[in-house]
Order: C-alpha cells, then structure tokens, then sequence
C-alpha cells in the first residue's frame, strides 16, 4: 500500500459542509484504507491505499457523499510526489512566514492563459509560482483582501483545486513519513 494525501475542498469553514474528523478516519478506515490519519479540522488526510491518486480521488468523494450527503471534490497526491512539491519551495527565498505562502493543489495544470491572468491579479509584492499541478502563492500582506487569492481559492480555474498555506503542506509531509 502507499502513502497518500487525500485533500478535501471546502469543509468545516463556517457552519456549512461540516465533517467530523473522526467520522472521516472512521468512514475510510471502514473503506480498507489503512493506517488513516487527519490533521487539523480543514479535510487533510493521510492514508495508505493501493488504488492510483486518482482512483483514490473518486472513492473518496463517492464515500463523503454516501456517508456524509455532502459533495466534496478531493485532490490526493502520493507521499513522493508531496515531497517533490516540498523541496521545489520555489518561493522559499521571500515567504518569510509560512501561514501566508500557500500551495494551490490542482487536479489538473492550468492552461498557460490562465496563469497570466492570475499573476496579472497579483499586488506587487505577491508572488505566484505555477509547476505542474501546483500553484505556489505568496500573500505577504494576507490573503483578506487580496484578488489573487480570491481567484486562487474560486472554483473558476476550471479544475478541481484546494488550497493549503505552506505549514500543513510540510506537516502532512512529515505525517506520511511517520
């Protein structure tokens, strides 16, 4: 079996897509995934699977709506592919604090257009760092106000993408190595 992260888009902020933690270890332990872990309350799982990332993906989401009755796009990448990401850190030479540099996690790359047209909603001193399926973002000034990261966190991509600010990215790292 191995490693994997599932990452579940838009639960448990504010009153609406609520899912217990424990439910969900329970739910996918249940499902023949071993050794099931989350962290912290945002849907960050890491489990170890035989099924491919993708395969993973739809049984997941199948699973929410099932238990749940909740529609939750999940993005899942292999605990190597995790690492990849972690040692790219392209933007590790300015994120200065690790809450406000984010990794967009993609269920597909962006069409070269649409990365312009991100980096063209970029205040000056934000950073964005397109490779592959992942979306680095710096937010030096947060991201309240900022029109990257409302593009960055919409649904208008065209693909499947879920957030995570550069601290959980590492965690779960360390959390598929344990």
């Amino acid at each position: 079996m191995e490693r994997q992260i599932a990452l579940l888009r838009g639960i448990n902020l504010g009153p609406h897509n609520r899912v217990s933690m424990p439910d969900l270890r329970d739910l996918l332990s249940g499902a023949g995934m071993g050794d099931v872990r989350t962290y912290v309350q945002s849907g960050n799982v890491v489990l170890s699977s035989h099924l491919s990332p993708e395969a993973l993906a739809r049984q997941c989401q199948s699973l929410i709506t099932a238990c749940f009755g909740l529609d939750i796009a999940v993005v899942v990448r292999t605990r190597d592919e995790l690492a990849e990401i972690v040692a790219l850190n392209p933007l590790g030479q300015v994120a200065e604090n690790p809450k406000r540099y984010q990794v967009s996690f993609l269920s597909a790359p962006l069409a070269p257009a649409t990365v312009e047209n991100l980096r063209s909603l970029a205040a000056p001193s934000e950073r964005l760092v397109a490779s592959g399926r992942e979306l680095y973002a710096w937010h030096p000034d947060g991201v309240a106000r900022s029109k990257l990261w409302g593009r960055l966190a919409g649904r208008s991509l065209g693909v499947t993408a879920t957030a995570r600010n550069w601290t959980t990215v590492t965690t779960l790292l360390s959390m598929a190595d344990a």
